[in-house]
């Protein structure tokens, strides 16, 4: 098998489930439950019915795991690809159970017609008709017998001709006879092969991410309550998001409401920040790399397995140990006073919305990092600080733009074997050079794009100095990113467009300052210079017409802040590219300001 990567082979569909009742087939619920419409478990029993192809299913066999006595345990196939198709086979003929969107265990009767030949989603209105079968799974299953039940549909029907009738039940019995397509990875392939291999097979072009191989690991590890742990990290995502969802698994999953898994998650009843929202992928880098000091989450399933990386064999004990530490990094991650203090420390930066963050990479290390220092330091007054700038510095320099696993893998590594200070300050000498803020800085704000992280790195260092919007004398920008507000081009996009220019140069990001709606409105299109002259006259006149500056003091806070020029001469349409390259400078100068701030 070493040198074959899978092996194909067709399994009748009674084998099938006979190996997940077994256990032997481990079904993963991975991130969520059964997705399948009920319709499309009656088109797999019609194709099945037919003997049309039902596709393949693909396992990934666990490695063989050395005891503690020196024994060797065979690996469960775990279910990567065709856990619908499974779940759905489960449901209709074994008459299992099935976790919905809700998350309620709901039964899925599928009803068959046997003089029409046709399959339907059993409702009232079948269940009352006596030409339908309203539910197959007992029949099917062998549960009742055929010539029973086919005797008491004759004396419900006795114009039905027997030998059809029996005939078709016959065929309803066979599904169970049908093959499927079962390919079975070898259990010594890496991850990136697996990858490979289900990519060039799944013809729906679905990728599987390496969180997703890790979930298949743990839910389907009974012996270490890996389905438990599935479901922390499950639930915590689904309730970070809808709150309103903490009823349901009161009501639904008895079980898991008894876990200390829950009782850490429960605060997020009545939480509705989301300037967070975790994925599972999230949740398993920072529980796994802040608890393993290592950034790749295929060693995360290696780990699962039982991987010695040493010896290249799979141990029982390093799979439990892994089950063991993986669970306490996740309890760590959803505790409420680790999770809102991280958050506090990211909106004391500025960030103060999620649209701000472009790179949840950067947030997910920034949370690995708070995690890692603050159990190693204890609290030291510096955590929230190094923080603060890790995060910023990651965003500014597109740190963990890409892939990146090894990124995360290297500065784990640093910040585990040195001194935190040390590195830190090793890294900012390396990205954050004077040629960094003199060059590199304004350069990247020479684009069009709002997403660029540059400007919102700005924005938010507008948030976090209390500055006021462009004309504004008591809205701060904090308030207009919290509540969206408008974006205005100081060189209005009307008259830009009269004088020519094309949009990615009006679109400048360096164009760009909060502003209050009526502002911008009362603005309109006006020339530049020409409004610039009013406002200044307004502090004059004390007769306010753009804002409610009427103070000279106020104005010429309002444009520091704001990096604008005083000089009106600047605001003259020929001036334009010269304004832009001026406030790129005046922005960066303003970014390295806060940055050596926080």
């Amino acid at each position: 098998m070493s040198s074959q990567k899978y092996a194909v082979n067709q399994h009748l569909i009674e084998t099938l489930l006979s190996w997940v009742k077994s256990g032997e087939i481990a079904i993963p619920e991975i991130q969520r439950p059964f997705v399948w419409d009920a319709t499309k478990v009656r088109d797999l029993m019609d194709s099945l019915y037919q003997g049309f192809p039902v596709g393949y299913i693909i396992a990934w066999r666990n490695p063989t795991v050395k005891l503690k006595d020196g024994s060797l345990a065979e690996g469960k196939k775990v279910l990567i690809d065709g856990q619908q198709r499974v779940t759905a086979l489960t449901a209709a003929i074994a008459g299992q159970q099935v976790i919905n969107q809700d998350y309620q265990q709901v039964r899925i009767r599928i009803a068959f017609h046997p003089i029409e030949e046709r399959f339907e989603v059993s409702n009232p209105a079948i269940e009352k008709d006596k030409a339908w079968f309203a539910d197959i799974a007992p029949i099917v299953s062998g549960e009742l017998k055929a010539h029973k039940v086919g005797r008491d549909y004759l004396e419900l029907n006795p114009d039905v001709d027997e030998d059809l009738l029996y005939e078709r039940l016959d065929r309803l019995c066979d599904i169970t006879k049908k093959q499927v397509g079962l390919i079975e990875l070898a259990a010594d392939l890496d991850i990136e092969t697996v990858t490979e291999i289900f990519i060039r097979i799944n013809s729906k072009g679905v990728v599987l991410s390496q969180a997703d191989f890790a979930m298949s690991k743990i839910a389907a590890n009974e012996e270490f309550d890996g389905n438990t742990l599935r479901k922390a990290i499950d639930y915590f995502c689904h309730l970070s998001i809808a709150p309103e969802f903490y009823a349901h698994i009161e009501n639904n999953d008895k079980a898991f409401v008894q876990t200390d898994y829950f009782r850490s998650m429960r605060w997020l009843k009545n939480e509705n920040d989301d300037l967070y929202d975790p994925s599972y992928s999230d949740m398993l880098r920072v529980a796994f790399t802040t608890k393993f000091n290592r950034g790749r989450l295929s060693d995360l399933v290696g780990l699962l397995s039982g991987r010695n990386f040493e010896t290249r064999t799979y141990e029982k004990e390093i799979e439990e140990a892994s089950f063991k530490t993986l669970g306490e990094g996740i309890k760590e991650f959803i505790n409420e006073t680790h999770f809102k203090r991280f958050l506090m420390i990211i909106r004391s930066a500025g960030y103060v919305d999620s649209s701000m963050i472009g790179s949840v990479n950067a947030l997910n290390f920034a949370y690995m990092l708070y995690l890692k220092l603050k159990r190693d330091l204890g609290n030291n007054p510096n955590i929230e600080s190094w923080v603060r700038r890790w995060f910023v510095m990651s965003l500014l320099t597109g740190r963990y733009s890409g892939s990146p696993e090894s990124r995360f893998d290297k500065d784990i590594k640093a910040v585990d074997e040195r001194p935190f200070a040390d590195v830190m300050q090793e890294i900012e000498a390396a990205e954050l050079s004077d040629a960094f803020w003199d060059f590199g800085l304004p350069q990247s704000l020479t684009t069009s794009s709002v997403n660029a992280p540059a400007i919102k790195v700005f924005w938010a260092a507008q948030a976090n100095r209390g500055d006021k919007g462009f004309l504004s004398k008591d809205i701060t920008v904090r308030d207009m990113l919290t509540h969206h507000g408008d974006i205005h081009h100081i060189f209005p996009k009307g008259f830009l467009k009269g004088e020519g220019l094309q949009r990615g140069k009006y679109n400048q990001v360096a164009n760009y300052v909060f502003v209050q709606q009526e502002v911008n409105i009362k603005i309109g299109a006006t020339a530049p210079a020409t409004y610039m002259t009013d406002v200044f006259t307004q502090c004059e006149t004390g007769v306010a017409r753009y804002g409610a500056i009427t103070r000279l003091d106020d104005l010429r806070a309002n444009l520091a802040a704001n990096c604008l020029p005083e000089d009106l001469a600047a605001y003259a349409p020929e001036q334009f590219d010269v304004f832009l390259a001026e406030r790129r400078k005046l922005m960066a100068q303003k970014i390295k300001q806060y940055y050596w701030g926080l």
